[in-house]
Protein backbone atom coordinates (compact mmCIF):
# COMPACT_ATOMS: atom_id res chain seq x y z
CA UNK A 1 0.00 0.00 0.00
CA UNK A 2 1.11 3.54 -0.74
CA UNK A 3 0.21 6.68 1.18
CA UNK A 4 -1.88 8.45 -1.43
CA UNK A 5 -4.22 11.42 -1.25
CA UNK A 6 -7.56 11.08 -3.00
CA UNK A 7 -9.12 14.01 -4.82
CA UNK A 8 -12.40 14.06 -2.83
CA UNK A 9 -13.42 13.39 0.76
CA UNK A 10 -14.62 9.88 -0.12
CA UNK A 11 -12.37 7.17 1.33
CA UNK A 12 -14.46 4.21 0.20
CA UNK A 13 -13.71 4.26 -3.54
CA UNK A 14 -11.16 1.95 -5.13
CA UNK A 15 -8.63 2.95 -7.80
CA UNK A 16 -10.52 1.39 -10.70
CA UNK A 17 -13.62 3.42 -9.87
CA UNK A 18 -12.29 6.68 -8.53
CA UNK A 19 -14.46 9.67 -7.87
CA UNK A 20 -16.18 11.70 -10.54
CA UNK A 21 -14.32 14.97 -10.08
CA UNK A 22 -16.93 17.63 -9.48
CA UNK A 23 -14.90 20.79 -9.12
CA UNK A 24 -15.77 24.46 -8.87
CA UNK A 25 -14.18 26.81 -11.36
CA UNK A 26 -11.07 28.40 -9.91
CA UNK A 27 -7.52 29.39 -10.82
CA UNK A 28 -6.46 25.96 -9.54
CA UNK A 29 -9.49 23.65 -9.77
CA UNK A 30 -7.80 20.64 -8.19
CA UNK A 31 -8.65 19.45 -4.70
CA UNK A 32 -5.33 19.22 -2.82
CA UNK A 33 -6.76 17.88 0.44
CA UNK A 34 -5.18 14.62 1.71
CA UNK A 35 -8.00 12.17 2.35
CA UNK A 36 -6.77 8.64 2.90
CA UNK A 37 -4.86 5.59 1.76
CA UNK A 38 -5.63 3.45 -1.30
CA UNK A 39 -3.86 0.93 -3.48
CA UNK A 40 -1.87 2.73 -6.17
CA UNK A 41 -0.55 1.49 -9.51
CA UNK A 42 2.17 -1.15 -8.97
CA UNK A 43 4.66 0.77 -11.13
CA UNK A 44 4.75 3.54 -8.50
CA UNK A 45 6.77 1.37 -6.13
CA UNK A 46 9.80 1.51 -8.46
CA UNK A 47 9.12 4.80 -10.18
CA UNK A 48 12.07 7.08 -10.99
CA UNK A 49 11.73 10.61 -9.65
CA UNK A 50 13.69 12.42 -12.37
CA UNK A 51 14.46 12.05 -16.03
CA UNK A 52 18.01 12.09 -17.36
CA UNK A 53 19.54 13.94 -20.29
CA UNK A 54 21.41 12.41 -23.22
CA UNK A 55 24.61 13.12 -21.27
CA UNK A 56 23.35 11.30 -18.19
CA UNK A 57 22.66 14.41 -16.09
CA UNK A 58 19.50 14.84 -14.03
CA UNK A 59 16.73 16.25 -16.21
CA UNK A 60 13.17 17.39 -15.58
CA UNK A 61 11.33 16.15 -12.50
CA UNK A 62 8.56 13.56 -12.86
CA UNK A 63 5.41 15.29 -11.61
CA UNK A 64 2.36 13.76 -13.31
CA UNK A 65 1.11 10.35 -14.42
CA UNK A 66 -1.88 8.77 -16.11
CA UNK A 67 -3.27 5.24 -15.91
CA UNK A 68 -4.56 3.94 -19.25
CA UNK A 69 -3.68 2.43 -22.60
CA UNK A 70 -1.61 4.27 -25.19
CA UNK A 71 -4.70 4.96 -27.27
CA UNK A 72 -6.51 6.30 -24.20
CA UNK A 73 -3.61 8.60 -23.36
CA UNK A 74 -3.57 10.11 -26.85
CA UNK A 75 -7.35 10.53 -26.91
CA UNK A 76 -7.33 12.15 -23.48
CA UNK A 77 -4.63 14.68 -24.33
CA UNK A 78 -6.31 15.47 -27.66
CA UNK A 79 -9.66 16.02 -25.93
CA UNK A 80 -7.89 18.25 -23.39
CA UNK A 81 -6.51 20.50 -26.15
CA UNK A 82 -2.92 19.22 -26.25
CA UNK A 83 -1.11 18.33 -29.48
CA UNK A 84 1.22 15.38 -30.11
CA UNK A 85 4.78 16.63 -30.68
CA UNK A 86 6.46 15.91 -34.01
CA UNK A 87 9.63 13.79 -33.95
CA UNK A 88 12.98 15.57 -34.14
CA UNK A 89 14.16 15.63 -37.76
CA UNK A 90 16.15 18.10 -39.81
CA UNK A 91 12.91 19.42 -41.28
CA UNK A 92 11.13 19.90 -37.94
CA UNK A 93 14.26 21.42 -36.36
CA UNK A 94 14.48 23.98 -39.17
CA UNK A 95 10.75 24.63 -38.92
CA UNK A 96 10.76 25.40 -35.20
CA UNK A 97 13.84 27.65 -35.61
CA UNK A 98 12.18 29.56 -38.43
CA UNK A 99 8.87 29.87 -36.57
CA UNK A 100 10.66 31.30 -33.50
CA UNK A 101 12.29 33.96 -35.67
CA UNK A 102 9.14 34.70 -37.68
CA UNK A 103 6.80 34.53 -34.65
CA UNK A 104 4.69 31.78 -36.21
CA UNK A 105 2.84 29.21 -34.08
CA UNK A 106 3.86 25.55 -34.36
CA UNK A 107 1.34 23.42 -32.48
CA UNK A 108 3.26 20.17 -33.04
CA UNK A 109 6.79 21.49 -32.44
CA UNK A 110 9.31 18.76 -31.50
CA UNK A 111 10.74 18.41 -28.00
CA UNK A 112 14.24 17.30 -27.08
CA UNK A 113 14.79 13.77 -25.83
CA UNK A 114 14.89 12.96 -22.13
CA UNK A 115 15.26 9.48 -20.65
CA UNK A 116 13.48 7.35 -18.07
CA UNK A 117 13.89 3.62 -17.49
CA UNK A 118 16.83 3.79 -19.91
CA UNK A 119 14.86 5.02 -22.92
CA UNK A 120 13.64 8.27 -24.42
CA UNK A 121 10.04 9.39 -24.06
CA UNK A 122 7.32 7.20 -25.56
CA UNK A 123 5.05 10.17 -26.22
CA UNK A 124 5.14 13.96 -25.93
CA UNK A 125 2.42 16.59 -26.09
CA UNK A 126 2.25 20.35 -26.00
CA UNK A 127 -0.09 23.31 -25.99
CA UNK A 128 1.14 26.42 -27.82
CA UNK A 129 1.05 29.88 -26.25
CA UNK A 130 0.84 33.02 -28.37
CA UNK A 131 2.34 33.29 -31.85
CA UNK A 132 5.73 31.65 -31.33
CA UNK A 133 7.09 28.25 -30.21
CA UNK A 134 9.25 30.13 -27.67
CA UNK A 135 6.48 29.72 -25.10
CA UNK A 136 4.51 26.49 -24.69
CA UNK A 137 3.11 24.01 -22.21
CA UNK A 138 4.58 20.57 -22.77
CA UNK A 139 4.88 17.10 -21.26
CA UNK A 140 6.84 13.93 -22.00
CA UNK A 141 5.54 10.46 -21.04
CA UNK A 142 7.14 7.06 -20.47
CA UNK A 143 5.10 3.83 -20.34
CA UNK A 144 5.70 1.42 -17.46
CA UNK A 145 6.26 -2.30 -17.98
CA UNK A 146 4.16 -3.04 -14.88
CA UNK A 147 0.39 -3.22 -15.31
CA UNK A 148 -2.46 -2.78 -12.86
CA UNK A 149 -5.20 -5.35 -12.25
CA UNK A 150 -7.04 -4.14 -15.34
CA UNK A 151 -3.90 -4.65 -17.46
CA UNK A 152 -3.21 -0.93 -17.92
CA UNK A 153 0.25 0.67 -17.72
CA UNK A 154 1.24 3.80 -15.83
CA UNK A 155 2.41 6.71 -17.99
CA UNK A 156 4.95 8.71 -15.97
CA UNK A 157 5.24 12.30 -17.14
CA UNK A 158 7.39 15.38 -16.75
CA UNK A 159 5.33 18.53 -17.41
CA UNK A 160 6.96 21.96 -17.68
CA UNK A 161 6.26 25.37 -19.19
CA UNK A 162 8.75 26.82 -21.67
CA UNK A 163 9.19 30.52 -20.93
CA UNK A 164 11.75 31.47 -23.59
CA UNK A 165 14.67 30.24 -25.68
CA UNK A 166 18.32 31.05 -25.06
CA UNK A 167 21.83 29.64 -25.40
CA UNK A 168 22.30 26.51 -23.29
CA UNK A 169 24.95 26.88 -20.57
CA UNK A 170 25.68 23.15 -20.61
CA UNK A 171 25.28 22.04 -24.23
CA UNK A 172 26.13 25.26 -26.03
CA UNK A 173 23.08 25.17 -28.33
CA UNK A 174 19.69 26.84 -28.41
CA UNK A 175 17.34 25.51 -25.75
CA UNK A 176 14.07 26.32 -24.01
CA UNK A 177 14.16 27.63 -20.45
CA UNK A 178 11.43 26.38 -18.16
CA UNK A 179 9.31 28.14 -15.57
CA UNK A 180 10.35 27.17 -12.03
CA UNK A 181 6.73 26.45 -11.04
CA UNK A 182 6.46 22.87 -12.29
CA UNK A 183 3.46 22.22 -10.01
CA UNK A 184 1.47 24.73 -12.05
CA UNK A 185 2.05 22.71 -15.22
CA UNK A 186 1.16 19.47 -13.46
CA UNK A 187 -2.08 20.97 -12.18
CA UNK A 188 -2.97 22.49 -15.56
CA UNK A 189 -2.57 19.20 -17.41
CA UNK A 190 -4.77 17.30 -14.96
CA UNK A 191 -7.33 20.13 -14.87
CA UNK A 192 -7.50 20.26 -18.69
CA UNK A 193 -8.16 16.51 -18.73
CA UNK A 194 -10.89 16.87 -16.10
CA UNK A 195 -12.60 19.67 -18.04
CA UNK A 196 -12.57 17.46 -21.13
CA UNK A 197 -14.44 14.81 -19.14
CA UNK A 198 -11.68 12.27 -19.85
CA UNK A 199 -10.88 11.12 -16.29
CA UNK A 200 -12.66 8.87 -13.82
CA UNK A 201 -10.66 10.70 -11.16
CA UNK A 202 -7.21 11.47 -9.86
CA UNK A 203 -5.17 11.05 -6.71
CA UNK A 204 -2.00 12.40 -5.13
CA UNK A 205 1.17 10.59 -4.15
CA UNK A 206 2.51 12.64 -1.23
CA UNK A 207 6.26 13.06 -0.67
CA UNK A 208 7.00 11.59 -4.08
CA UNK A 209 10.06 13.85 -4.23
CA UNK A 210 12.47 14.12 -1.31
CA UNK A 211 13.50 17.69 -2.17
CA UNK A 212 11.25 20.69 -2.78
CA UNK A 213 13.76 22.44 -5.04
CA UNK A 214 16.15 21.38 -7.78
CA UNK A 215 17.57 22.07 -11.24
CA UNK A 216 16.99 20.34 -14.55
CA UNK A 217 19.60 19.34 -17.13
CA UNK A 218 19.81 22.86 -18.51
CA UNK A 219 20.47 24.35 -15.08
CA UNK A 220 16.97 25.80 -14.77
CA UNK A 221 15.79 25.95 -11.13
CA UNK A 222 12.38 24.64 -10.13
CA UNK A 223 10.29 24.22 -6.99
CA UNK A 224 7.56 21.73 -6.09
CA UNK A 225 5.25 20.63 -3.28
CA UNK A 226 6.86 17.19 -3.85
CA UNK A 227 3.61 15.56 -4.98
CA UNK A 228 2.85 13.37 -7.99
CA UNK A 229 -0.61 13.73 -9.54
CA UNK A 230 -2.03 10.53 -11.02
CA UNK A 231 -5.02 10.73 -13.37
CA UNK A 232 -7.14 7.64 -14.03
CA UNK A 233 -8.43 7.75 -17.59
CA UNK A 234 -12.11 7.00 -18.12
CA UNK A 235 -15.10 9.29 -17.98
CA UNK A 236 -16.59 10.20 -21.35
CA UNK A 237 -15.92 8.26 -24.52
CA UNK A 238 -12.87 10.22 -25.70
CA UNK A 239 -12.95 8.36 -29.04
CA UNK A 240 -15.58 10.78 -30.30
Amino acid sequence: MLALSLSTASRAVVLAALLPCCLAAAADPLDHTPTGTIEGHPALARSPRHTTTTRGHQGDAVNVAFVGTEAELHRTLSAAGWYAADPITLQTSLEIAADVVLHKPYAHAPVSDLYLWGRKQDAAFEQPVGDSPKQRHHVRFWRSHDRDRAGRPLWLGAATYDERVELSRSAGGITHKISPNIDGERNKLVADSIRAGALDGYYWVDRFHTQAEGKNGGGDPYFTDRRLAVGVIGGIDVRR
